[in-house]
């Protein structure tokens, strides 16, 4: 199959790494691949697989993306990973009156899942692929080093719980791009004094995709031929950005890298609006931004989109 360009929403299966999901749909003849955002082989849900020139958009759908999480974590024991793929470093055992429904124990969890909104930074867990003088921290750990504690800002702007089975507490959180979930349910055992892992995980949305959309990695492989038709243009990944279509002098100038004047066919200018630049066909030229260039109003190419 030719090479396809746009961004196909898979959803992730358990047991599989993002890299190990897409190299199965890299080998549906899609050599120019990637992705948007990690999902640990243990999470399933929605991972945007982008192809052909959409490769090039992966920093602006993570950036101020959000995702929305459903999981459940099981309260009494903790693991190096911080999640039930991991070894059990703690155990703490919990009275039957903790496990009663309505418990102490279950309204503090409940609680502190809530109390997520209040969270602005969380620690990097040590199985992870966040890097340390280059090296992931991840393979730190798996030597036996001493791993760096890391600390990142995180934003979560909704935290519920659904259901509660005690031990394990089901919620769905919606926070920024780059958040562990793990850390979320490894913290709140910490307060809780009984420690907590991770057991499921789903993205159920990503920036601006959802599962309804998404299309499991077997029904890909199954019907190959149908590719095509599951792939999203470019445009619907940046529905917040302004659409421009330029004539073929406006082209050569972005295929050129040069700023391409502001037309008042473009519609209103505003400095720092975002655009994604078309050809008169509507294929996608370039992603730009709206900027004064010795006060005359320009579109400064972000990212070229073309195929040279």
């Amino acid at each position: 199959m030719e090479q396809q360009h746009g961004i196909l929403v898979l959803n992730k299966p358990k047991g599989l790494s993002s890299a190990q999901a897409i190299a199965r749909v890299k080998r549906l003849g899609q050599k120019k691949i990637g992705h948007a955002g990690t999902l640990d082989p243990m999470a399933t849900g929605v991972l945007l697989v982008l192809l052909g020139n959409a490769t090039k958009l992966s920093g602006y759908l993570l950036e101020g993306g959000v995702k929305t999480y459903g999981g459940t974590l099981r309260l009494g024991v903790v693991t190096d990973t911080w999640d039930a793929e991991g070894s059990v470093v703690a155990e703490t055992p919990l009275s039957e009156d903790d496990l009663a429904p309505g418990s102490v124990l279950e309204q503090a969890a409940r609680r502190e899942v809530e109390a997520w909104l209040d969270v602005t930074e969380q620690p990097v867990p040590p199985y992870s692929a966040a890097k340390h003088q280059g090296q992931p921290l991840y393979k730190l750990a798996r030597a036996g080093k001493e791993v760096p504690v890391k600390v990142k800002s995180i934003h979560v702007s909704h935290a519920s719980v659904q259901w509660v089975n005690m031990p394990d507490v089901r919620f769905r959180v919606t926070c920024s791009s780059g958040s562990y979930i793990r850390s979320l349910a490894h913290s709140l055992g910490i307060r809780l004094g009984c420690g907590a892992m991770l057991t499921e995980l789903t993205r159920e949305y990503s920036h601006p995709f959802g599962l309804e959309v998404a299309h499991t990695l077997d029904e890909i492989l199954a019907e190959p031929e149908r590719l095509p038709e599951w792939i999203m243009p470019i445009s619907a990944a940046l529905p917040g950005w302004k659409n421009i279509s330029v004539g073929k002098m406006q082209e050569a100038h972005l295929k050129n890298g040069m700023p391409v004047p502001h037309l008042p066919e473009f519609g209103d200018f505003e400095p720092g609006t975002r655009a994604l630049i078309l050809a008169q066909d509507g294929s996608p030229l370039a992603l730009a931004e709206a900027r004064m260039d010795r006060d005359r109003p320009v579109w400064a190419v972000l990212r070229g989109l073309f195929t040279h």
